[in-house]
């Protein structure tokens, strides 16, 4: 099943249930959240976030450094080179946008949720802001997802108490973490430490036991890592910083 949607490229990856809160300020991206307005309330406000593999989040608005001369990218696909579709990671996340608040400066504050994975088929540049084709990827199960579920789980508590620096306390009780292994693949997806490249391919795995078991080999590295590098500062694993865009 295919479906076209808005595009919103980001320098981070959204995983299905994971909250995404967005300051809209480019113009392109301004004129996509006034089409979503025209959606009615009823129905889902829907765009699709992918990851940016080779360009730029927030593209050029003056020139400046390191070529004061470089003339600003302007359009839809500014930052993104002559195909935008090289640019982007094949397989990204709908997000299901709660609020779209306007500000008197004519920005947006967005809130939106992701909710599917999708792959990305083909980019559309001609209107005022990127549209995409793109086909639903099923989130199959694969084997033994249950057990691996409870050993990512015991795992990313170690590892949540090695990054804060907690030896002698556990920092979350059963109650605060979900236990269905698909959403214990996603949050750990996106509460760990990782580079934009190693989240991608968690969000592209096969299957839930796929991503379950690269996880569990990831808190395993990590934490040991972590274990060696004591003056490491604590960090809050359920917050994420706020896209410039």
């Amino acid at each position: 099943m295919t479906v076209r949607l808005p595009l919103f490229p980001l320098n981070s990856v959204l995983f299905p249930g994971l909250v995404l809160p967005l300051n809209v300020f480019e113009e392109r991206y301004r004129a996509m959240m006034r089409d979503l307005l025209k959606t009615p309330e009823e129905e889902a406000r829907q765009f699709a976030v992918v990851a940016i593999r080779d360009g730029h989040e927030v593209a050029q608005s003056a020139p400046g450094m390191p070529d004061p001369t470089a003339v600003p990218d302007r359009g839809p696909a500014a930052g993104f080179g002559p195909d935008p579709l090289k640019a982007f990671h094949g397989v990204g996340c709908v997000a299901d946008a709660a609020t779209i608040r306007e500000r008197a400066d004519g920005t947006f504050e967005v809130l939106a949720t992701g909710t599917t994975r999708v792959r990305l088929l083909s980019v559309d540049a001609s209107g005022p802001f990127l549209t995409a084709e793109l086909e639903e990827l099923p989130d199959e199960t694969g084997e033994e997802a249950g057990a691996l579920a409870e050993g990512v789980l015991r795992a990313f508590r170690q590892y949540q108490k090695r990054l804060a620096g907690a030896r002698e306390r556990s920092l979350s009780t059963t109650a605060d973490l979900p236990d269905q292994p698909s959403v214990v693949s996603y949050l750990v997806a996106a509460a760990m430490m990782l580079d934009t490249p190693t989240k991608q391919r968690l969000l592209q795995s096969p299957d839930i036991a796929s991503r379950l078991r690269d996880e569990l080999k990831l808190l395993r590295t990590e934490t040991s890592i972590i274990r060696t590098l004591p003056s490491l500062p604590a960090s809050d694993l359920t917050r994420g910083p706020t896209s410039l865009n």
